[in-house]
């Protein structure tokens, strides 16, 4: 008898110590996930003053669930339309540029609450087909979002190709524009890698990148060759700010986004008038990835995809030396004309 009632007594101990300890993960992961929110801050409806319009970021954090549904097409009009969700054109968008670090910068912009990504690149703008297609075609393809809520998409070729300057500012003159770039011989080679890559997985031969990027009839650098070219950052800047001031672009450190992407997160934040909301809980590094990963709250993390951050091919350095000299006064000149002086050689 006796030996019954203990047995009962520790049955009885195990479920209230598991109810005690379930208790304790939900109120971890509340906190978790509240612990950046706010129950009023000020959003910006056009990137206006701060406190234009109030907003619960309590209640944008729901997005996280609702809209990733609305995406996969698991809503009707209805349910739209009871939530008081729209499809926006973006008021802010990432032109660039290519191996730069564009994915990385509109993932982990989606971390505020505020915001809204397109996940796939449209290619709207440097696209005659899809340009084609009129701005309501585009405008379908963007993220449902609340009207408080910006929504931002990336292309990186929108940078480089000529006619994307005339039509984004046809669709707004008042647009933010967002470029990050690497160090111009690192980036030109990171290019080289990803298009390797795609030779190698359908096994095609590639020339060696040191054959692409120097001429062997007038042993200079080939400005011919794509990866150079678009690294000349100022050249594309140049055609840009025939239509846009240079107060209306941003430009992101691609390097320091690796090594320590909050602080550009936050000038971000603040180039596009957003309250500060990202913070050191959001980013962790993954040692094993060699990157910083996302928090979006304790239960939800994200790492990207493991296609970032290939291995490079070993580079002749002289080949680097004599890149890294040529891009060096195009260099100079993007400094003195964003106003921003970064860590290249």
């Amino acid at each position: 008898m006796l030996f019954k009632q203990q047995a009962w007594l520790r049955q009885k101990l195990l479920v209230l110590g598991s109810l005690a300890v379930g208790s304790l993960l939900y109120l971890v992961a509340r906190v978790g996930s509240l612990d950046r929110l706010q129950p009023i801050c000020p959003i910006e409806g056009r990137f206006g003053a701060r406190g234009q319009a109030e907003f619960p970021l309590r209640a944008l954090q729901f997005k996280r669930g609702l809209l990733h549904e609305f995406r996969k097409g698991n809503s009707s009009k209805e349910q739209v339309r009871l939530h008081d969700l729209v499809q926006q054109l973006p008021k802010a968008i990432i032109i660039g540029v290519r191996k730069g670090g564009t994915r990385a910068l509109l993932e982990m912009l989606n971390l505020h609450p505020a915001v809204v990504k397109a996940s796939q690149e449209i290619h709207f703008f440097d696209n005659d087909e899809n340009y084609a297609k009129g701005i309501e075609w585009y405008r379908k393809k963007m993220p449902f979002s609340y009207p408080q809520q910006i929504t931002i998409e990336k292309s990186p070729a929108y940078f480089i190709t000529e006619e994307v300057p005339e039509r984004i500012y046809k669709m707004n003159s008042s647009i933010k524009l967002l470029i990050i770039v690497r160090e111009p011989t690192t980036r030109a080679i990171s290019d080289y890698t990803q298009v390797l890559e795609g030779k190698e997985r359908k096994n095609k031969t590639y020339y060696k990148f040191e054959k692409l990027a120097i001429d062997p009839n007038t042993c200079e650098v080939n400005t011919k060759y794509k990866a150079v070219r678009t690294s000349i950052y100022t050249k594309h800047l140049e055609r840009w700010l025939k239509y846009f001031p240079i107060e209306q672009f941003h430009i992101v450190d691609g390097d320091r986004l690796i090594t320590e992407p909050l602080p550009e997160l936050q000038l971000v934040e603040k180039f596009l008038n957003l309250p500060p909301r990202i913070s050191q809980y959001n980013l962790y590094f993954n040692a094993t990835r060699g990157f910083y990963c996302l928090r979006f709250n304790i239960i939800f993390n994200k790492c990207l995809a493991g296609s970032k951050g290939r291995i490079h091919p070993e580079v002749d350095p002289s080949v680097i030396t004599k890149l890294r000299k040529f891009f060096h006064p195009f260099n100079q000149k993007f400094y003195q004309i964003t106003g921003r002086t970064l860590n290249w050689p």
